[in-house]
Parts: structure tokens; sequence; C-alpha cells
């Protein structure tokens, strides 16, 4: 159908065109010159907190559409897809895809022909329309407007459709600004280690990685360097920052994470006991370290201190090349690089940012929809008890309290935060304990299915259907190949800060006394 579209694209400046259609068993028309193609129904993904009338997203050749039903944008009752079914794909700032029940043809009219608005009467609601053609044997045909239909949808969408219709996104419209933004903060991945929190610059960082069940250990090795572990056909030397503490080195568990750092000749993997958030740190909270401090021999790794939650939350910034500036480390971490090479010639690609060119993300269901966040802000993940501490008059979406280790841990029913219904509790089910604003909480999901590692390529921002819909689902990750849509879930917006400290409260308000209990 879109072939036949292209053919008509010259057009008499006497006439105007218009892609006409039908639902409900009325004829309808879009200007001709708003239509970039007609597709047949596409398999979507389902967007939680958009508007009714959105269907999801598909993919098209590579981007990322957003389909709408044109019936529900029109108050009229839905209908099932069938053979017949199209979507038609507009400008809409960015396309988006209409979905009728059958395209008709592609008429030229006399602009005359067109009776306004105003003049007509009609079921759909008046606001949408731009008039009704006329036939010669009485048949009409109602012209709708493109944009007030997205506009009445998708504010978001008609809020883009600048000068000429350039699309301008909370990311492109302050492009000009991050500079000077990034130039006043530090930028950091913060860790603990036996309890105490530091962090490492981002740009020393190359990628954090899951800690495997083991390290392979080489005989004879030096004592500062637990082994190697395969990255990507590659053996990377790993050290535990316990180790570089002079700690007891523990056994790997599953909330270890392998941070990658680059060191003068190569790279090398920190074990830490966990990784909590990456920080943006203005610099005027940043402080050296006291001079009278440096100078007690192991702290010269910390290189400043950050001053976070008035003061209440100290981080200790380290420096990698302090961190191994003994000549053993460095002796030792170099025959592992020697042995490297000859085992393999393929060079690591390291992107300019100094974190690569891939993100790693732990994906999970709700529904048959796939969504992820990023590694980073995972702290672990556990099965759901059997009991869970009901909290009265607590938010909607607060399932109840657990008892975790001691400690308790607020959890989330993802489903009903998302505006999905909820289900009964399966096997399957797990608690994603994420971390929000420095503080612990706990997301019921469907299950979980992987730690993926998405390339930056295939990563965009998600089309902002509605306001919480854009705050929420921040990204989309179109993998074509696999016939995969990832909803990447900005972590940081799930819970509000009303709700989280209201969460916060409720935790201090149980104590131990209710814990006890679990």
């Amino acid at each position: 159908m879109s072939a036949g579209i292209d053919d008509v694209a010259e057009l008499d400046e006497d006439t105007a065109d218009y892609v006409t259609f039908d639902m409900a068993g009325e004829r309808y028309a879009f200007p001709m010159r708003r239509v970039q193609e007609i597709i047949r129904m596409p398999a979507v993904v389902k967007v939680p907190l958009g508007p009714p009338s959105l269907e999801g997203l598909a993919n098209l050749r590579g981007r990322v559409l957003p389909v709408v039903s044109l019936r529900l944008c029109c108050s009229m009752a839905p209908a099932a897809h069938d053979e017949t079914t199209r979507v038609i794909v507009v400008d809409g700032g960015v396309p988006l895809g209409f979905v009728v029940d059958r395209v008709a043809s592609v008429i030229s009219i006399d602009p005359q022909a067109v009776e306004p608005a105003e003049a007509v009467q009609s079921t759909l609601r008046s606001d949408v329309l731009v008039g009704v053609i006329k036939s010669d044997g009485g048949e009409m045909t109602t012209v709708l407007d493109v944009d007030r239909l997205i506009g009445s949808q998708f504010a978001r969408l008609a809020e883009k459709r600048g000068a000429g219709g350039r699309e301008v996104t909370a990311r492109t419209a302050g492009a000009a600004e991050p500079e000077g933004e990034l130039d006043d903060t530090l930028e950091l991945v913060s860790f603990a280690v036996e309890g105490q929190e530091y962090a490492l610059p981002i740009d020393q960082v190359q990628e954090i990685v899951q800690a495997p069940e083991s390290v392979s250990h080489v005989p004879n090795a030096g004592s500062r360097v637990l082994g190697v572990i395969d990255l990507r056909g590659r053996l990377l030397p790993v050290v535990s920052m316990r180790q570089v503490f002079g700690l007891p080195v523990t056994p790997l568990q599953p909330q270890n994470r392998i941070v990658v750092v680059s060191l003068a000749g190569g790279v090398v993997g920190v074990v830490m006991d966990t990784v909590r958030e990456v920080l943006r740190v203005p610099h005027h909270l940043v402080a050296p370290l006291p001079a009278v401090v440096a100078g007690a021999g192991r702290v010269t790794e910390v290189e400043s201190v950050c001053r976070l939650e008035d003061g209440r939350r100290l981080v200790s910034v380290l420096s990698v090349n302090r961190m191994f500036d003994s000549p053993e480390v460095r002796d030792e971490l170099a025959g592992y690089r020697e042995d490297d090479q000859e085992m393999s010639t393929q060079p690591i690609q390291v992107a300019d940012d100094g974190r690569g060119d891939e993100e790693l993300f732990v994906v999970f269901r709700l529904d048959d929809e796939e969504y992820a966040v990023d590694v980073d802000a995972v702290q672990e993940i556990i099965r759901v008890p059997e009991a869970l501490i009901r909290v009265p008059k607590s938010l909607e979406f607060v399932e109840g309290l657990v008892n975790l280790r001691g400690s308790v841990l607020p959890v989330v029913d993802l489903r009903t935060r998302l505006g999905l219904g909820r289900t009964e509790r399966d096997e399957r089910q797990r608690i994603v304990v994420l971390i929000i604003g420095g503080a612990r909480t706990g997301f019921i999901v469907d299950s979980v299915a992987e730690v993926a590692r998405v390339g930056r390529n295939v990563l965009e921002p998600a089309p902002e259907l509605s306001a919480e819909q854009a705050r929420v689902i921040s990204r989309v990750a179109n993998l074509p190949e696999q016939q995969r849509m990832l909803l990447l879930v900005q972590v940081d917006q799930l819970l509000a800060a009303e709700q989280a400290a209201m969460a916060a409260e409720v935790c201090e308000a149980v104590g131990d006394e209710a814990l006890a209990g679990v």
C-alpha cells in the first residue's frame, strides 16, 4: 500500500490528496502530506503508564514506533484486529502509527470541496475534525486533524513539534547545557566494602560485571591477585578490594560485583562486596583528604571525601593508581597481562568514556513484556517469602515488609505501581532489591530472565507518550534481530520523593518488634 502512496507524491497545486480509511462502517481521511506509510498490524510491546489508546511499541525497520488505536482516540468501541487492519504511520514530531479498520484509497480532490467542520454535524468530537468531503454519490468522508488527535492523547508528543516539525526532547533540548553542568560535578560509582562506602571516578571504570561462582587460581601466583576470569575471550586478572584494604577475603557471593578499572598497560577487575549506585556530586561537596590522615600509609588510596546528606553520609573517593601503587602488585598484574597477550591477540575495545560500548541490565518480566534496570542499581534478587508484614494505611502498591537479614525491607508490587493488574503469587516471582536514593526497596516481578549486555548503539529514548511514562520508562533497547524490545526502567523514578520518605518512616516505625515475629 505504501508503494501506491509514493506514486502519487507529486501533487497538483489545484488538488489536495487524502488517504481514506474506514472505522466502524464510516469513511475518514488523513491529509496525504502527513502520512509516511501504511503497514500491516505489527507485533507490539505493551507499555505501562501510557494513555488508554496506546496499543504498544513496534519495531519499524530499527525505529521504535508507538502504535495507537484510532477508535479509542475518537471515543469509539474497540474492535478485534483482522486481516484488513492497517496502521497509518503519520508524522507527529516522531513517527506515530494509528490503527484503523481498513484502508480504502488515495483520493485527489478540489480543496473547495471540503466543507469546514463548523458546517457539519458528527458523532465524533468536533475538535479533531478538519472538515467533510462530499462525493457526487452523496457519500461523505470526514477529514481528521492529525495534530489535534496527537495532542488530545499525547500532549508530550505534541509539544515536540517545533518549527518545521523538528523533534525536541529533554535530551536534545539541553544538549548545550550538560557540559557546564558536568564541569561542576564529579561522577562516581559507589560501592561497599565491609559496610563502608567508597567510590571510584566513573571515567576510571570500564564496566561492572557480576562476580562468577569462582575465580581460576593460578599456581605460584602472587598473594595480591585472586586469579583470573574470562571476560569475552580475554583473561582478566582479579583483585579483591578486601585484599587491597588488608581485610579478610570472603567467598564470592551473588551480590558481589567485579569493577573493571583501567590501569597503565591494561585493565584489572576488583571484587567489591556490592555496587550501590552512580553518583553525581557537586565539587563543593568534595574535600581532599586532610594531610594529617593522608600520611598514614594505606589510607593514601583515598583521594578525597564526599559529604552527602548534610554530612550524614561520607563517601571515600579512591584513586586507582594509588590502589595499585605497590611495585609487587604491578609486577604480578604485569605477569598476567604478558600471559594474556600470549593467549589472545584480540584487543579490548574501550569507548571514549572509559566504560565500553555496552551497558549491563537485569532483565525481568511483567505479563508478557520484558523490562530492564541498570545492574548497578540492583543489590540482590531474592525469593518472595510466604508471609509479608502488612502495613495498614500504606500506599496501594506497597505489599508489606520483609525481614532481610535483620533489616526492614519495604516491598512494592511493581505490577500495581505500573498500573498493571495484580496476579496470584507463584514460584517464579522474585523480589528485585534496588537502591533508590541510598535506601533499599524490594520490587516484586513476575520472573527474572537474565543479566543482559546491551550495546549502546541499540539504546534510544522511549517515546514520551505521557508524563509519568516518560519519567519511569526512560529508554528502549530495540533488538529486532532477537525480536525483542526491552523497556528500560528509570529506578529513581519508581517512587516519588514523598513515597520513598513514607516507606522509610514505615520501616522505622515497625522496628525490631515486628521483625521478631517473621
